[in-house]
């Protein structure tokens, strides 16, 4: 294999590109070990999730708001994409209109609702990768209890 001086610009800018956004998102890092398992962790439920966040006093209340951001997320979703699609076939009549604006406005919201509960949870001081990967280290060892 050639050595690394003799690779071209392109080459080393890419690899140099990859490295940079390695560092600042890690999640395929994080959670390579779920992700590529010979055999995939069974589906949990809410009352697994509830059990989790009963057992662990730090990651558990961390766990629960990052749910309850989700929600408030996915509340922005439906509310900027029903109401963009409304507007849009209001005023176009457009079956093809309304349904990109149904697209593009729940987008809108997830990203709108996502920044609220960001705010208003205080999500920003909290590691939610970290209670996320926690919670998959308990569900994993707790499956392999059970078998």
């Amino acid at each position: 294999m050639a050595d690394s001086s003799s690779d071209s610009f392109l080459k080393k800018h890419c690899r140099e590109f990859k490295g940079f956004w390695a560092e600042r998102f890690p999640y395929t890092d994080v959670y390579s070990r779920f992700i590529s398992r010979q055999e995939s962790l069974p589906s949990w439920s809410e009352s697994d999730i509830n059990e989790f966040i009963a057992s662990d006093p730090f990651h558990g209340p961390i766990l629960k708001t990052t749910r309850e951001a989700a929600t408030i997320a996915l509340a922005g979703s439906a509310i900027g994409a029903v109401s963009t699609a409304g507007l849009a076939w209001k005023y176009s009549r457009s079956l093809h209109g309304a349904g990109l604006a149904l697209l593009g406005g729940g987008m809108f919201g997830w990203t709108f609702g996502q920044e609220v509960a960001n705010h208003w949870l205080q999500l920003y001081r909290l590691d939610t990768m970290a209670a996320q990967v926690k919670f998959m280290e308990w569900w994993e060892k707790k499956c392999q209890r059970r078998s």
